[in-house]
């Protein structure tokens, strides 16, 4: 059975109605994440009808002047000195340092400035035209996921990551619980720096033999590639889908509270590669134990017999260790010189043309493999377009501020420790609707960061209940790659969720912590 035959079936809701004695069988599905971005378009449109119009007084830093420059709802503009007097006098919260060196360049709303203004309502002409603008507000960051996208399809292309786990997997042979470790930090690593997330479908041919081998079963294999990156993307360091996006989003530096996230991948990652180590010891002892055992004949039909693995040439490790160290330099470019995506692209092309010389490939079989990886991530630069232009709709609308007054009047009061864990909640439902990363951000971080500054919540904080909400929702949503990844192995969504069900319940109580320490420390 095909990988798509298998999830439409099994795990694929469907409804019968009877109509003149017959049946008729549909589908009901989750629409994709640029439907309902679409939707929410629709959504944010109407909004500027019914919504009040009204703005904050905006702050903002010249450089030129090296002043503080106020622009009031009514269009006016002064200037203020540009000093923490000033920023404590207008209520804004943050450090002039923040200021001065660029962390913060998005205007920011002096707090008790609000005023209602004429109604600015979008209708379909405005409407059509904000997804485009989105998509040309975001070109820095849509150009640097084409160019990854082309790395990554050339590699792939080359069998360079599947040679490289599969000579992994021989280095470990009698000490297979490395083969665990060792991977499982991969994922997350490759996770945790750049969203490895499709990606990882490629690996399961090749390491289902190897874990069914060394005695291991199905679920490990999926656990050890889907939760080691779902891990390593829920707790992003400097992925530049999820924290490059949300810091953009927010107005701060990249590079600013790191440490934090530093400190929770190391928690999230010791916790959930200990839940998956004990599950694969237990396996290992005793095959019944195994969640999908009675699905073990024919698994092992399908996988048992294949074996064979990809010579990991010379090609292949150059490669490799180029891509490899794009990232090395990639994170020390971020956290020593706080670069933005120009630069970063500009890694990565450096990166394809190291590898247009040395993979081996004729130039013309290079290019193929480099525009269709590319365009593989076509989905995700319009997601991050479209997602973009729900915020144009309600800043044009002019109602942005309005619903961040509403939202601030609300949580006035609300202790740090509440808010943050009701971010948590409200992330884990808006990840479900909308599976992506990315578009998660643009969409949501510019209204909610700075709700945070009205309880005394810093912006990485929120950053935070975003990345964890919508990590955790992506352990079981069947919008995102789940079933896909599922359905690759023979294994039912029903026996995914016995096995992730108890870390995911660790996991939720985790990220409520952590956020909390973060919150209020």
């Amino acid at each position: 059975m095909d990988a798509t035959a298998q999830t439409a079936s099994p795990e694929a809701d469907e409804t019968e109605l009877v109509e003149g004695g017959g049946k008729k069988r549909f589908k009901l599905h989750f629409p994709t994440a640029i439907t309902v971005l679409f939707i929410v378009m629709l959504f944010a449109a109407a909004l500027t009808y019914i919504v009040p119009a009204g703005e904050y007084a905006k702050l903002t830093y010249d450089e030129g002047t090296e002043t503080f420059t106020i622009t009031n709802p009514d269009g006016t503009t002064e200037e203020r000195e540009a000093t923490q007097a000033t920023l404590d006098e207008l209520g804004v919260s943050g450090a002039i340092d923040s200021f001065l060196d660029g962390s913060i360049s998005k205007p920011v709303a002096i707090p008790g400035t609000y005023q209602r203004v004429d109604q600015n309502p979008q209708g379909a002409l405005e409407f059509l035209l904000a997804p485009i603008r989105g998509v040309y507000d975001t070109i820095d960051i849509i150009l640097f996921v084409f160019i990854l996208g082309g790395c990554i399809g050339v590699l792939n292309y080359m069998g360079a990551l599947a040679a490289g786990v599969a000579a992994l997997s021989r280095l470990t042979r009698g000490k297979e619980y490395l083969l665990i470790i060792i991977l499982s930090l991969l994922m997350v690593a490759g996770g945790t720096t750049f969203g490895l997330c499709e990606e990882t479908i490629a690996l399961y041919p090749v390491l289902m033999p190897v874990f069914l081998a060394a005695g291991y079963d199905a679920m490990t294999c999926i656990a050890v590639i889907f939760v080691g990156s779902s891990v390593g993307t829920m707790y992003s360091t400097v992925n530049p889908f999820a924290i490059g996006v949300a810091t953009k989003a927010a107005g701060i530096a990249m590079s600013e509270q790191m440490g934090w996230r530093f400190i929770a991948l190391g928690i999230g990652t010791a916790m959930a590669l200990a839940y998956v180590l004990n599950y694969a010891r237990k396996v290992r002892l005793d095959p019944t134990k195994s969640v999908c055992y009675d699905f073990k004949d024919k698994i092992e039909e399908r996988w048992g017999s294949q074996g064979e693995v990809p010579e990991f040439t010379t090609h292949m490790k150059l490669s490799l260790g180029a891509f490899g160290l794009a990232f090395v330099v990639l994170v020390y470019g971020i956290v020593r010189y706080l670069w933005w995506f120009d630069t970063m692209t500009s890694v990565f092309l450096a990166c394809a043309i190291f590898l247009a010389f040395f993979s081996g490939l004729e130039e013309e079989t290079f290019m193929d493999q480099f525009i269709s990886g590319a365009g593989d991530l076509m989905s995700v630069a319009l997601v991050i377009g479209v997602a973009r232009a729900v915020n144009m709709l309600l800043e044009d609308g002019l109602i942005s501020d309005t619903i961040l007054y509403f939202f601030s009047n609300l949580v006035a009061g609300m202790s740090p420790v509440i808010f943050i864990v009701m971010m948590l909640v409200v992330y884990i439902i808006l990840g479900f609707f909308i599976n992506s990363s990315s578009g998660l951000a643009v969409l949501s971080i510019p209204i909610m960061a700075p709700l945070g500054d009205a309880v005394g919540v810093a912006k990485p904080a929120i950053i935070a209940a975003y990345n964890y909400g919508q990590g955790l929702i992506s352990y079981i949503t069947p919008t995102g790659l789940i079933l896909a990844s599922l359905a690759m192995v023979d294994v039912p969504f029903s026996r995914w969720l016995k096995f992730i069900n108890p870390l995911l319940g660790a996991t939720i109580v985790l990220n409520a912590l952590l956020l909390i320490a973060q919150a209020v420390i």
